[in-house]
């Protein structure tokens, strides 16, 4: 919103001075000198044949000339070699501040609000959550909060693994044991799903015989179909339990096997129109476009025996997400390992009619990785289970706060902040160590961090009467005014977050915004203030700042604490 005003006064100085053209401000990189730049200068040089330096003085000029130019700014002068320099007035970051006080998300819209489907989650039935199935439910949950925020309507699914081969292989290891679909347990899942992984890693032979045992569960097996929704149910129960401890909420719970019926129709349909390539027995959809540096392998629809995989079914649950809800948009979070299946599948949507491929996002991931730079893993040499990280946490949060009157409520809440600001903090494709004494430490780049810094700022408020919101007046000092200036780039950093699908940027935000936060509280005796109009201004940034905090928290999927 602050850029858009400028960007106005920019174009229409420039224009008075005889030059058309697109120009713009950036945010300064050198505080000390300004608040934002103009660089545009150098590109219209070349337009009209002149130093860059010549067009700034005259735009400058043009500028400090206008009637209403102390509503903007304080000063405004060009420097060589063609910069134009801008330090906005007290009044333009105030009234910037009040207006945004009382706009729905601040004044943050999509100009043209999109519907947006939402693929995320996607844990295989059966298996155990651990510490590698974090990433997509955090990263995804958050993205989503971020579209929403932003207008649109958002529609998410989990979108479970619950017709794959580790179905049937945990139906073999069930009947080996001869235990009956209404003998199973949660914990007889957690024995068999990896005894029966690794067995088959080692056994071909026994990899077919579960392989084919999925195929007859997936062809209406009615035997097996009693064990699969016995083994969906007592699962899907532990991963809603898992998902709602972290906040993480989905439309629907949908599973690939709900595509199945649309497979052999779509088999049919795409076979008269020829969009299905035979190779080898196996019917594929080939991919390879003729701007490609490199051949890319087709997508297998059926294979030769049948049976339908993972794109098949990704491709059928595209088709009936358009005739049920037509989406503008679809956005996948999955491991950055998938992205060649991610391509195939959405290419091959576009090639069959279903979607177009720009019509998709991918939101690919890194690794969760352990001091020893690998993927997290306990001593046993297995990724500990959620169950196991949300206890190591709350027990070094126990032990470095052993005077706390904190709830378990409270405890669960700075778990989940630990665990979600060390996650999202980092660049979405990017591998991070997580290191659970670092991200429970209540200084740094931590949630806990950012917590206390929201209770500590709150507190102040909930002491004082109340006051009518207005910041107004110069800027006692540095620090009143570099908060003022923080408040007013959540737009911008809001900005990068939405059209790059990075959360990251919020946690920059947000811990720039504490740190600047907290050094204007120690600076300034907010309590003592015996200025009635310093005073209610210097509540008012604060009761901004808490409420920027509260609601970038949300999109952080993190929740307030009452105490810490």
């Amino acid at each position: 919103m602050i850029i858009e005003k400028l960007n106005k006064v920019l174009n229409e100085a420039f224009k008075s001075a005889g030059y058309e053209g697109e120009v713009g401000v950036i945010e300064s990189n050198r505080p000390e000198l300004c608040d934002y730049q103009c660089d545009s200068c150098f590109k219209l040089s070349k337009i009209f044949k002149c130093a860059p330096i010549m067009i700034a003085q005259k735009v400058a000029s043009e500028i400090n000339n206008l009637k209403n130019f102390n509503d903007y700014f304080k000063s405004v002068g060009a420097v060589n070699p063609g910069f134009i320099n801008l330090v906005l007035s007290e009044k333009f970051l105030n009234d910037q501040i009040n207006e945004i006080n009382g706009l729905k998300n601040f004044g943050i819209v999509e100009d043209e609000p999109k519907t947006v489907f939402l693929d995320y989650g996607g844990p295989n039935v059966a298996k155990p959550l651990h510490v590698g199935h974090l990433r997509s439910a955090i990263v995804g949950e958050s993205i989503k909060r971020i579209v929403e925020f932003a207008g649109n309507k958002t529609i998410s699914d989990v979108h479970l693994g619950d017709y794959g081969l580790q179905i049937g292989e945990v139906i073999y290891g069930l009947k080996e044991k001869n235990i009956k679909p209404n003998e199973i347990t949660l914990e007889l899942l957690e024995e068999i799903y990896p005894n029966m992984s690794g067995r088959c890693k080692d056994d071909e032979g026994l990899k077919e015989c579960c392989a084919n045992i999925t195929k007859e569960l997936q062809e209406g097996n009615e035997k097996y179909q009693e064990y699969w929704k016995e083994i969906c149910k007592i699962s899907i129960a532990d991963i809603k339990r898992l998902y709602d401890y972290l906040g993480v909420r989905f439309d629907m719970w949908e599973g690939e096997s709900g595509a199945y019926r649309y497979l052999p129709m779509l088999f049919e349909k795409y076979q008269k129109e020829n969009k299905l390539v035979l190779s080898e027995g196996a019917y594929t959809i080939p991919i390879t476009q003729s701007d490609d540096p490199k051949e890319l392998p087709p997508l297998i629809f059926r294979k030769s025996n049948g049976a339908y995989l993972y794109g098949s079914t990704d491709i059928a649950t595209v088709y009936e997400r358009m005739n049920k809800f037509n989406p503008d948009q679809f956005i996948y979070v999955a491991d950055l390992r998938q992205s060649l299946h991610f391509e195939q599948f959405f290419r091959s949507c576009d090639i069959l009619g279903i979607a177009k491929r720009s019509s998709f996002m991918y939101c690919g991931f890194g690794t969760v990785n352990g001091k020893d730079g690998k993927p997290y893993k306990t001593r046993a040499g297995d990724s500990p289970k959620l169950d196991s990280l949300f206890n190591q946490v709350k027990e070094i949060l126990i032990k470095d706060r052993p005077d706390a009157n904190a709830s378990q409520e409270d405890l669960n809440i700075l778990v989940n902040a630990v665990i979600k600001f060390a996650d999202l903090q980092n660049g979405r494709e990017r591998d991070y160590v997580f290191d659970i004494d670092k991200f429970s430490k209540i200084s740094g780049k931590t949630g806990p961090y950012i917590l206390y810094t929201y209770l500590r700022l709150n507190k102040i408020l909930l002491s004082e009467d109340e006051f009518e919101f207005n910041v107004n007046g110069e800027s006692v000092n540095e620090s009143e005014r570099n908060l003022k200036l923080a408040i007013l780039t959540l737009n911008k950093s809001f900005a990068k977050a939405y059209d790059e699908l990075m959360p990251s940027f919020i946690c920059d935000y947000v811990f720039n915004l504490c740190n600047i936060a907290n050094t204007f509280y120690e600076q300034n005796r907010i309590k003592n203030q015996e200025d009635k109009f310093v005073k209610t201004s210097w509540l008012s940034l604060i009761k901004i700042t808490t409420k920027v905090l509260k609601d970038m928290l949300k999109l952080l999927i993190i929740d307030i604490p009452s105490v810490m």
